[in-house]
This record gives structure tokens, sequence and C-alpha cells, in this order.
């Protein structure tokens, strides 16, 4: 068990090298898929995993190569902490099917406008 869990949080590393992604396409998927976890769990246990480390040695990376904004990086996030905390709270209410099922919604959404963008 331990393993799948330093494997999720090596894949979700690769990809966040790569494409900026991680905790909700990658890692709550792979923890209610693999892991058998509720929703809120596991979005729990991805914001405690990226808490710290959240792309600490990526972001040197692009650092040393002159692609960040820190001043965008910065103001979004302020917008991420504030929004983490309100959503954070208000989804403890919300019933953990409706919460799976909306955030298939949104990779669906996401996926299709990226797909058409791209063509």
């Amino acid at each position: 068990m331990p393993v799948l869990f330093v494997a999720i949080g090596l894949v979700a590393g690769l990809l966040a090298g790569v494409f900026g992604i991680g905790g909700g396409i990658v890692i709550v998927p792979a923890l209610t898929l693999w892991m058998g976890m509720g929703p809120r769990r596991a979005v729990g246990t991805s914001i405690g995993a990226l808490l710290l480390p959240v792309g600490i040695l990526a972001a040197w990376q692009y650092w040393n190569e002159g692609n960040i904004d820190v001043r965008g990086a910065l103001l979004i996030a302020v917008g991420v902490t504030v929004g983490a905390f309100v959503s954070a709270r208000y989804s403890q209410g919300i019933a953990p099917a409706t919460l799976q099922k909306g955030f298939a919604v949104l990779l669906l959404l996401v996926a299709i406008r990226m797909w058409v963008r791209a063509s």
C-alpha cells in the first residue's frame, strides 16, 4: 500500500513538471479509484501532500530558465489560498456522490474545451 501512494505521487510529480497538473487531475482520481478513498478524504489527502513541497523543485528548474512570472505566481497564490479555504469549508457539507459527479463533469468540460481548441 505505501508503494502505491509513492507511485501515485511519482506520476503526479512527473505530470506536474511537464503539464503543471497533479492534485486534482491525477492524485484525487487515483486515490478514489485505487485507494478506495471517498472524494473528501482524497481531496484532503492531496492538499496535505502538496501543502509544503508543492512544486518547489520544479519551480526552481523553471526559475533557472527564466520561465516564472513571480508577480503572477504570487497573485495566483493569494487567490488559491482564499479560494481553497472558502471551498474547503463549503464542500464539507456536500454529499460525496455529488462531489464525485461534479468533479467528473468538470474534467469532461475541460477535456472537451481543450480538444476543440487544439484543432
